[in-house]
């Protein structure tokens, strides 16, 4: 791991704190049965239950709905979730929690579902005077919670997004065309129930895009502007949620970016190596605890105007009643191509996390960036994901309007380990076009 001195010795006009919010998480084959025995305990009598069409049928939410009843607790299930969440389907469920005096919230699905429920609860406990007073700036205000929120037990049936410890919402905003995200202590489940057992019956290319985004998650957290980097906080009660690269970070990702390389291949090629599926699903937990408190950065950013622009894509293992990006491929094509522009600002970080995949020692002459894109891309390959962004369909002539849609998104842009100007950001998804 890189030296710790590198944040304890920097610039005494730099942060000097870090906020490490504390982890409540349940990890384990067959925990999922326990979630009625939690939320009795978190004072549940009245439950709005939030899942997808999809999943509503599958043994996972009758196993939640049967735990939450045999303990006495009513629920009432929303199955109306659409993937990769928009502004539309975020306030169909935000009515539906208006509709009865629920005391308690549980999500049982992907990020999707999780962070559906996760900004549902925000604006059902404190309805805002404009929509978008809670989404990060610049597109909103970024208001912060004026209280506590009601408790939310978050059980992923995916383990890419890792909503289930984050403080982070994400949907598309559909007349923008972009995504947008919501950033706020108050959101973070107030207990994660993960159970490896949930990723069983993930179809192949569901777990490369969940593997991929868990990846990108932890580099893009490890190589982030180092929390020392910002600016002390004028209210230290007050500190962002995304604060930077850190020592707790750290070695959470570069533990999920080792078990990705070692299990992701394994468990896509072969649908029954449970003990493979077993370990992704923590390295999504150890990634989730990472970038939650240092952040993502550019793939990220990038990723939200790939996804919202979308045309005619339908991937393999999604419904196929819209076009769609699955998010682990939004962020990962655009991955290398981040990582090899922008390689020289910590190139000790990026051979680092290439030695975590499985990648053997840096030559002396190559650059860091390049050799840690060079393995992502056979890690791609090998996996079947997208080769760039023209395979989601885009081409040279939709560059300007993804950096268009891309630039906004500074919660995660102002995060990389320098700053960039707009028109480095088109050069990054110029190189993203292909790679094989």
């Amino acid at each position: 791991m890189v030296a710790e001195e590198n944040y304890f010795s920097g610039s005494e006009h730099g942060e000097y704190a870090l906020v490490l919010d504390g982890n409540k998480e349940i990890f384990g084959a067959g925990s999922l049965a326990e979630v009625g025995a939690h939320g009795r305990v978190l004072g549940m009598t009245r439950v709005a239950l939030f899942t997808d069409a999809r999943l509503a049928k599958l043994p996972a939410v009758e196993t939640a709905v049967k735990s939450l009843r045999d303990k006495g607790i009513k629920v009432t299930v929303f199955d109306g979730v659409e993937i990769e969440p928009s502004d539309r389907s975020l306030k169909a469920a935000l009515r539906f929690a208006e509709s009865d005096t629920f005391d308690g919230f549980v999500s049982v699905g992907g990020g999707s579902v999780m962070d559906t429920c996760k900004a549902v609860s925000l604006y059902a406990s404190y309805p805002p005077a404009d929509f978008l007073d809670y989404v990060n700036k610049p597109l909103g205000k970024a208001l912060p919670a004026p209280g506590p929120l009601k408790p939310h037990i978050a059980c992923p049936t995916t383990f890419g997004t890792s909503s289930e410890c984050t403080n982070v919402a994400i949907f598309n905003f559909l007349e923008l065309g972009t995504k947008a995200g919501i950033s706020n202590r108050a959101i973070k489940p107030t207990l994660g129930i993960i159970d490896p057992n949930a990723l069983k019956t993930l179809p192949s290319q569901v777990v490369a895009s969940n593997g991929m985004d868990v990846f990108s998650h932890a580099v893009e957290s490890y190589t982030a502007r180092p929390f020392t980097s910002r600016p002390v906080a004028e209210d230290p009660t007050a500190r962002p949620v995304i604060q930077g690269s850190n020592p707790f970070s750290d070695m959470n990702c570069l533990e999920a970016i080792r078990l990705i390389g070692q299990n992701l291949v394994r468990a896509v090629q072969d649908p029954d190596d449970i003990a493979a599926r077993e370990k992704l699903s923590f390295s999504g937990l150890l990634g989730g605890i990472g970038f939650r408190t240092a952040g993502c950065n550019l793939p990220h950013g990038m990723s939200y105007a790939v996804a919202g622009l979308v045309r005619d894509y339908h991937a393999k293992g999604w419904p196929d009643d819209h076009p769609l990006v699955p998010h682990g491929f939004a962020v990962i094509v655009n991955s290398p191509s981040v990582f090899r522009y922008m390689g020289s600002t910590c190139p000790e970080r990026y051979t680092e996390a290439a030695r975590a995949l499985g990648m053997s020692r840096l030559a002396a002459d190559q650059d860091a960036g390049d050799y840690l894109a060079g393995g992502v891309i056979e890690l791609m390959k090998e996996v079947g994901a997208p080769n760039g962004l023209t395979a989601l369909g885009y081409t040279a002539a939709d560059l300007d309007a993804l950096t268009e849609k891309g630039w906004p998104q500074r919660r995660v842009i102002d995060n990389a380990a320098k700053a960039i100007t707009k028109d480095e950001l088109r050069r990054m998804f110029e190189g993203a076009l292909s790679y094989w």
